[in-house]
């Protein structure tokens, strides 16, 4: 049975009560389109100047506001809501995870994954330079979590660049990715359409990729251009980055879990494997 996914694209600012309010508002309306499921992008309740910012709004895994809030939102909406991420506090003062809190539509948290690859890179032929590894511990673990319409596979961000990572995850049991993302205006410009794509048509999933979009505290700048895209590639829904004002908004899709299976089936690439991938250590 087909059913709705929903991407929300935010703009967030440094102000954590702002950005909460405008998200309920953008899952109310991804609720009011029939959605079952909706995506919030990385870093949803706040980016600040610097990334002390992050470690300033850090929570207790399983307590603190910014969780409370995300069950009572699935609760309130009905829907799945896959948290972007939040920082949870690490064992490493100063290095929170950088964690997607997937809840289901009771509020129960059903899931939780800990970005794996952090974004340490310096922009080719750009005054951009970035070390999140300095403020953020790396996860571990890739997760695939049951759903009523199949599994969930989870990536945030920087790992779109790691296609051995969702391969993994289709061998155990992916339907469909969720990104959440805070992609860099120039990076996003070059790769984010091919990558997206890409990881939909190698692993033959829907991906629902929930991205920033717009300028944040500090001057730095997000591609947005959040989209949805189906196991052939095709792009089903795409939100633009539009100056002064568009930039925050959600965007809803139709996805046929029967329309997964039936491709690998045939077209069975999947099982043509022909080399061995293995979980970190």
């Amino acid at each position: 049975m087909s059913v709705k996914f929903s991407a929300v694209q935010m703009n967030s600012t440094d102000d954590v009560v702002k950005n909460l309010t405008t998200a309920i508002e953008l899952l109310q309306k991804a609720s009011d389109d029939d959605a079952v499921l909706a995506v919030l992008p990385e870093n949803f309740a706040g980016i600040g100047s610097d990334e002390s910012f992050r470690v300033g709004i850090a929570e207790a895994d399983g307590r603190g506001p910014i969780q409370d809030w995300l069950a009572a939102a699935a609760s309130r909406t009905g829907m799945w809501i896959v948290g972007g991420t939040i920082p949870v506090s690490s064992d490493e003062p100063g290095r929170p995870y950088a964690s997607c809190l997937i809840f289901d539509d009771s509020g129960h948290r059903v899931g939780r994954y800990d970005k794996i690859h952090l974004f340490d890179v310096a922009i080719p032929e750009r005054d951009e330079n970035y070390r999140e590894s300095a403020n953020t511990r790396s996860g571990r673990k890739p997760v695939v979590i049951s759903t009523p319409w199949g599994g969930l596979g989870c990536g945030v961000c920087y790992d779109l660049r790691f296609p051995e990572m969702f391969r993994l995850l289709s061998i155990e049991g992916m339907d469909f990715l969720v990104l959440p993302a805070a992609f860099t205006e120039t990076t996003g410009h070059a790769h984010w359409h091919s990558m997206i794509r890409a990881r939909a048509i190698e692993n033959l999933c829907y991906v629902v990729a929930a991205a920033q979009g717009g300028e944040h505290s500090g001057g730095r700048r997000t591609y947005g251009h959040s989209m949805i895209v189906d196991p052939w590639g095709e792009i089903l829904a795409e939100k633009f980055v539009q100056e002064g004002n568009g930039v925050s908004d959600c965007i809803s899709a139709v996805i046929d879990p029967d329309r997964v299976q039936t491709l690998r089936r045939q077209f069975p690439v999947l099982s043509h494997r022909r080399f061995r991938i293995s979980r970190p250590d």
